[in-house]
C-alpha cells in the first residue's frame, strides 16, 4: 500500500523554481553533500548550487578530469573516482570515503543513463539497470555508517519514465528481449522502490529517503538518443532547439533534488516520489504526472531491496 502522506505539501515552490531559490531559506553550511554525476547537466547545477550556499560537496564521477574541469574554481567541491557500473570501483569509493572519518548529511544518485542500445556490464547485468540502480543501491548501503551517523537524507533520481515500466522481476535484465525504453522506465522505478524501502530501514537511524523526478530538460543525459529520434519525439527542432514549453533549465531541474534533499518541510516524512519542489500526487493514469502506484509498493520496494541484495552482495541491514 502507497504511503498515506504521497499527496502534494503545497511547498510554495514550483515547475520554474531554482535550486538557488530553494535554498535561499536553508542553512546548509558545513554540510557535507555526496552528488553522484554532480559535474553535468542538472547534476552540476546542483552541485553549484549547494556549493554557492558553503556546503562542502564530494562529486564521485566516471570521468574524474572531466568532473575536474567543469568544476574547476567552484569552492568546496571534491572530485574522487567512481563508476557505478562497476561494482568493485563502487566499493573502492566507499572505502576510501570512511577511511577519511566523515559523515554524510545528503547523498543524492544524481549519475544515471537513458534509453542505451543494449549493453552488458558486470556478470551481464542491463547496463540501465546497473548503473542507474544498482551502483546506487551499493554506494548507499556501502556508506551506510556515514550516512547513519548524519542522519543523512538520501535522493534517488528516478523520472516519469518510470511509468513505461515496473519492476520486470521475471525478466529483469532484460534477457528475452531489450527495448530501451523499457528497460529505463524499469530502471526509474526502481529508483524510486530503493527510495521507499531504504526510507523504511534507514528511519531508526534518522536516516531518510525521497526519490524525486527532475522534470524534462535537455542535458547530455540524451546522449544516446539520435537527433533525428528527438525530432520525432517533438522534443526538439531540426536545429536542436527545444520545442516543449514544459522543459525546465537546468538550474531548474535541480531544484527538486535539492528540495527533497534540505527542505525543513519533509522533517518527519520519507519514502516519499517528489516532483516539482513538491510530493507528488498518486496517479495510475496514463497521464505523465505524479506517480504510479508500481514505484510506491512497499512489497515491491522490499522484494527489489532482497534481488538488488542478492545481485551485489551487499545489504548494511542484513
Amino acid at each position: 500500500m502507497t504511503s498515506p502522506d504521497q499527496h502534494p505539501l503545497g511547498s510554495g515552490f514550483g515547475a520554474r523554481t531554482t535550486a538557488a531559490e530553494v535554498l535561499a531559506g536553508v542553512d546548509v553550511r558545513g554540510r557535507l553533500v555526496v552528488l553522484t554525476g554532480g559535474y553535468s547537466g542538472l547534476g552540476e547545477q546542483a552541485t553549484r548550487a549547494f556549493a554557492a550556499a558553503v556546503a562542502t560537496v564530494v562529486v564521485p564521477a566516471r570521468r574524474p578530469e572531466a568532473a575536474a574541469a567543469a568544476l574547476a574554481g567552484v569552492p568546496g567541491v571534491e572530485v574522487a573516482e567512481l563508476d557505478l557500473a562497476d561494482q568493485a570501483s563502487v566499493r573502492r569509493f566507499a572505502e576510501d570515503f570512511l577511511a577519511s572519518g566523515r559523515t554524510v548529511d545528503v547523498l543524492i544518485g544524481n549519475a544515471g543513463v537513458m534509453a542505451t542500445p543494449e549493453t552488458r556490464v558486470g556478470p551481464g547485468w542491463e547496463v540501465q539497470f546497473a548503473t542507474n540502480h544498482l551502483g546506487h543501491y551499493a554506494l548507499a548501503n556501502r556508506l551506510w555508517p556515514a550516512l547513519a551517523d548524519g542522519g543523512a537524507r538520501v535522493v534517488s533520481l528516478s523520472s516519469s519514465g518510470h511509468r513505461r515500466s515496473p519492476v520486470r522481476f521475471d525478466d529483469v535484465m532484460f534477457e528475452r528481449a531489450y527495448d530501451k525504453w523499457e528497460a529505463y522506465g524499469q530502471a526509474k522505478t526502481a529508483n524510486a522502490l530503493f527510495a521507499v524501502q531504504l526510507d523504511a530501514l534507514g528511519a531508526a537511524s534518522g536516516v531518510r529517503a525521497f526519490s524525486v523526478h527532475p522534470g524534462g530538460i535537455l542535458t547530455p543525459l540524451q546522449r544516446h538518443l539520435p537527433r533525428e529520434e528527438m525530432v520525432a519525439l517533438g522534443w526538439i527542432d531540426e536545429q536542436g532547439e527545444s520545442l516543449l514549453a514544459s522543459f525546465k533549465t537546468p538550474e531548474q531541474g535541480a531544484a527538486t533534488e535539492v528540495w527533497a534533499a534540505t527542505s525543513p518541510q519533509l522533517a518527519g516524512l520519507g519514502g516519499l516520489y517528489c516532483e516539482d519542489c513538491d510530493v507528488a500526487a498518486l496517479n495510475d493514469t496514463e497521464t505523465r504526472t505524479g506517480v504510479r502506484s508500481w514505484a510506491t509498493d512497499p512489497e515491491q520496494a522490499a522484494r527489489l531491496w532482497a534481488l538488488s541484495a542478492e545481485l551485489t552482495g551487499v545489504d548494511a541491514f542484513a
